[in-house]
């Protein structure tokens, strides 16, 4: 394509990683080679961690055991509200207690295969050694995984996997691994090693000398905004799935803190590589705020399918065993309904497009268990998965133990972030991004329980034993609250809530939201072209300049002031969008949950162009007005052979 949207920089390349040695290897060696810092000094370092996530809170209580100063920020009323907390199927790891062939290798090769290759392999492999770590580790904080009658851990199957590697806690395995992370973080604010800042939400990132020393907040109860400093600063504020408007995630879920950062000269990878979840309850109305998420587990035992006549609306318990198509199994028969999210999801969307869609619009597929029933019994699958049948039948009034669950694809995850290098470090010195906020292990698609598995690796483990490398230098100068580049920081942030405030247009916040939500959704979605995308960039500019000019905020600056908080990141997020287009549109390839319908084989599935866009795409941020610069990272293969992804 022509250059026209964006231009090429120089290329980047992680330099962290120790490629001396076998890959087996790196890990430790890395650790090794790192610099440490020794106890009585690290009381006198400072770290800020923003986020409380699974990722955010155990990197904060991690650090403050070892004796760093840690200050916290959330936005929530509580560090148990994290959307963390809403994950429900379970979480990865390579221990083979069901001795089926799994390791520390196989769940390499998934995690890299289901990314559609797409993924370093040394990140990969790092988290899957620490994997095994991560369960130890839950199970010690008293984490209630599910066991099996003889009380040895329990396990159960997830996507893109022919093993039973993912532990779990019912249909609410978030939910206790961040309980277990935050009476982790609540002792560690007990001794007075946290200090901790509730309903604060960051703004922006604070860069002294070319590194970065602190952050603006904004205190969302009473609206005062405050600058904090320290020796370094953590991002672990999640992803932007909400760019969509409906997603899975929870309402506050935003972007602004990656993308402030991003603004300040961190890189942003990939950010055309959204997850779309297959296992979703569909859309109800035009007004809907959010969707939910029925969790991948559920294809363990439910088996999915549609009629195999276009217009065939009976009850679905009156349509026989032979007129119904279980497509998955019928086209992936060695995975079956356990194929990779980013394959189901298609499906799903292919089988509604050929007019075979049930429910209202024909915008579902069925999800049933009546085979699982006849065969295990209904106590059974209740004891498996009764909250989430329980919360299935509260939002749509229907019983899923009698009649066949209705799904349909959602977005849910992005696997695009801030760019890091091996040790979890941005473009920007002091700068570290774990979690979901960074790009760095899924590659193209995030095989299911793979997100509690990097959060829980990358702050327990990873973040802990890098960024000693980065503090050892320190301590570093004091920045003072008259600093010039503290005070701009503050003053930008300051400027652009009385730039909304005084606009008093005649649209709200919400209907721009929803209306780039569903241009997003339409043409930068499921399936992506370069007429789609095209059409996206076209209009994604009018929506902004309408938005700074025609937006409602009501409310005053300095208060309780919900819209303007949504302002700023709806604000965000009509920027994030159009670069989120650039991105699906100069990737002229399939992969994961990068869709170009123009890239396809003969069987309708994602086609990769390995010898032209086998890489990394990190984008720099411009001035307004200016394409943004592309830099590559060439993704180098050593251990796993490049190869057309079949699930069959």
């Amino acid at each position: 394509m022509a250059l026209e949207l964006f231009t090429e920089g120089d290329p980047i390349a992680d330099t962290k990683a120790p490629t001396d040695v076998p890959i087996g290897e790196r890990w430790s060696e890395r650790k090794f080679r790192g610099r440490l810092v020794n106890p009585a000094n690290r009381r006198k370092l400072h770290v800020i961690v923003v986020g409380t996530g699974l990722a955010g809170g155990s990197a904060a209580a991690t650090l403050a055991e070892a004796g760093y100063k840690v200050t916290s920020f959330w936005y929530q009323d509580s560090p148990r509200r994290a959307h963390s907390v809403a994950a429900q199927g379970g979480i990865n790891a390579a221990k083979n207690y069901r001795n089926d062939g799994d390791s520390v290798h196989r769940l390499f090769y998934d995690t890299v295969k289901g990314g559609d290759f797409r993924s370093r392999e040394n990140n990969v492999h790092r988290l899957a050694e620490i994997s095994t770590n991560i369960i130890d580790q839950c199970v010690a904080q008293g984490v209630p995984f599910a066991r099996e009658y003889g009380g040895l851990l329990d396990n159960r199957s997830f996507g893109g996997a022919q093993v039973s590697r993912t532990f779990y806690a019912r249909g609410q395995t978030g939910q206790q691994l961040l309980y277990g992370a935050y009476q982790a973080l609540e002792r560690q604010m007990g001794l007075g090693n946290v200090e901790q800042h509730a309903r604060t939400e960051m703004l922006d990132l604070i860069v002294v000398d070319g590194k970065a020393r602190g952050i603006v907040a904004r205190n969302l109860v009473t609206g005062e905004v405050t600058t904090h400093m320290a020796d370094a600063v953590v991002l672990a504020t999640g992803g932007y799935g909400n760019v969509f408007y409906l997603s899975t995630n929870a309402k506050g879920s935003n972007a602004t803190a990656i993308w402030r950062a991003h603004k300040r000269g961190a890189l942003l990878a990939n950010p055309c590589y959204t997850q779309i979840h297959p296992t979703c309850i569909p859309t109800s109305g035009d007004y809907q705020s959010k969707l939910t998420l029925m969790s991948e587990s559920l294809r363990n035992d439910g088996r999915v399918w549609v009629p195999k006549e276009r217009g065939d609306d009976r009850d679905p318990r009156q349509i026989p065993e032979d007129e119904r198509d279980y497509y998955l199994e019928r086209k992936y028969p060695a995975f079956g309904n356990l194929v990779p999210r980013d394959i189901a999801s298609r499906q799903a969307k292919n089988v509604c497009d050929e007019g075979r869609g049930v429910g209202p619009g024909g915008l579902g597929v069925y999800l049933d268990f009546d085979e699982a029933m006849q065969r295990l019994g209904r106590k059974a699958i209740e004891a498996k998965y009764g909250n989430l049948f329980d919360m299935y039948a509260r939002i749509t009034g229907e019983d899923p133990y009698e009649v066949p669950m209705r799904i349909f694809p959602a977005v849910h995850y992005t696997m695009g972030g801030l760019w890091v290098d091996y040790d979890l470090q941005s473009t920007i010195p002091g700068l570290f991004v774990i979690g979901e906020a960074n790009f760095s292990d899924h590659g193209a698609n995030r095989l299911g329980a793979s997100a509690l598995m990097q959060g829980l690796a990358d702050g327990y483990f990873v973040l802990p034993n890098t960024i000693t490398d980065y503090l050892a230098a320190g301590p570093f100068p004091k920045v003072a609250e008259d600093d010039p580049a503290v005070v701009e920081a503050r003053q930008a942030v300051v400027a652009q809530s009385e730039k909304l405030l005084s606009i008093n247009g005649t649209r709200t916040v919400a209907s721009f939201h929803r209306e780039l939500g569903r241009l997003v959704w339409d043409y930068c979605g499921m399936e992506r072209s370069e007429e789609s995308l095209r059409k996206a960039l076209d209009r994604i500019p009018e929506i902004r300049k309408e938005f700074w000019t025609n937006v409602k905020v009501s409310g005053e600056q300095g208060t309780f002031n919900q819209n303007l908080e949504h302002a700023g990141r709806v604000a965000d997020f009509i920027e994030l969008a159009e670069l989120m287009c650039i991105d699906a549109l100069h990737r002229n390839e399939s992969c994961g949950g990068h869709f170009r319908v123009e890239s396809q084989t003969e069987e309708g599935e994602a086609l990769r162009d390995d010898e032209n866009y086998a890489y990394v795409a990190a984008w720099e941020w411009t001035p307004e007005g200016e394409p943004p610069v592309l830099h590559k990272e060439d993704l180098n293969y050593e251990y796993v052979h490049l190869a057309q992804r079949s699930y069959k």
